[in-house]
């Protein structure tokens, strides 16, 4: 339960449920308040103590609603709370693969890929695990804007999505789920080859054109031009087809693969 609150502090905090969505930190509260950034500081952190503000981590807080039966217990949604603690960022991964229904699978860490450099490939904040991919500005490109909680979050749109598992399949779930998000994303609406060799192109990973190709081949997926596409664009020298998996299995020379996992084939490719 929320603790009392003096008037002033009570309109104080009724500015920041008007002026601020999603986290926020002392610079927007003070420039919400028009107060000093100390003076800011303090009453978040009295707020907080108070129950009326949740930590979301350290210097981050996010508004409880005033309506909140149990304001102790009460979490913001973990993608604002990824939007505005990682940004700039986007939801990738396995996470963007349930979004857009390519997976039926469910994971319990967010996947999120950030273009601040990060210390550890995981976090936790307000309870949730967050798996973060490190990944400078300049590439992020091909996501799309969702509205959660009245705040944008960017999302990797369905081609960005199929581009990152295959550039890091630890991302993505391993390269047999990966090969089942595939077969989705070719079998669904998403579909778009030429989009797909593009991002594929502009991410500039040339092993991702060896395990699409090999991928594209090995599901029975039609589609010439893309593999066409995927051999010019592939790298030269020898790649994992997934890097989790260890350096056994047999060689594809056709993609300059080691097959060190095995997926669902509906023929052989050559």
């Amino acid at each position: 339960m929320a603790l009392g609150i003096e008037q002033n502090n009570r309109t104080l905090l009724d500015t920041l449920h008007r002026k601020v969505t999603g986290p926020f930190g002392s610079v927007e509260a003070a420039e919400s308040l028009g107060l000093s950034r100390e003076r800011a500081r303090r009453l978040l952190a009295y707020l907080a103590e108070r129950g009326w503000l949740a930590r979301v981590r350290r210097g981050l807080y996010a508004l409880v609603p005033l309506g909140a039966g149990e304001p102790a217990e009460w979490r913001e949604d973990p993608w604002v709370v990824a939007a505005t603690a990682l940004a700039p960022c986007y939801i990738g991964g396995w996470s963007a693969c349930e979004h857009w229904e390519l997976t039926e699978q469910i994971f319990r860490d967010i996947v999120v890929v950030t273009g601040r450099g990060v210390r550890s490939s995981s976090i936790e904040m307000q309870g949730t695990a967050f798996r973060l991919k490190s990944l400078p500005k300049t590439k992020h490109f091909g996501t799309r804007n969702v509205w959660k909680a009245r705040v944008r979050v960017a999302v990797s749109d369905p081609t960005r999505t199929i581009v990152d598992v295959l550039d890091d399949p630890s991302i993505g779930g391993g390269i047999r789920h990966i090969a089942d998000v595939i077969d989705a994303y070719f079998a669904g609406e998403h579909r778009d080859d030429k989009r797909l060799a593009e991002y594929a192109n502009r991410r500039g990973n040339r092993t991702v054109f060896k395990r699409l190709g090999y991928l594209v081949e090995a599901l029975g997926i039609e589609s010439d031009t893309l593999v066409h596409k995927c051999r010019a664009g592939m790298s030269t020298g020898l790649s994992l087809l997934d890097p989790s998996s260890g350096r056994k299995g047999r060689i594809s020379k056709r993609w300059s693969l080691r097959v060190n996992a095995n997926v669902a084939r509906k023929k052989s490719p050559s």
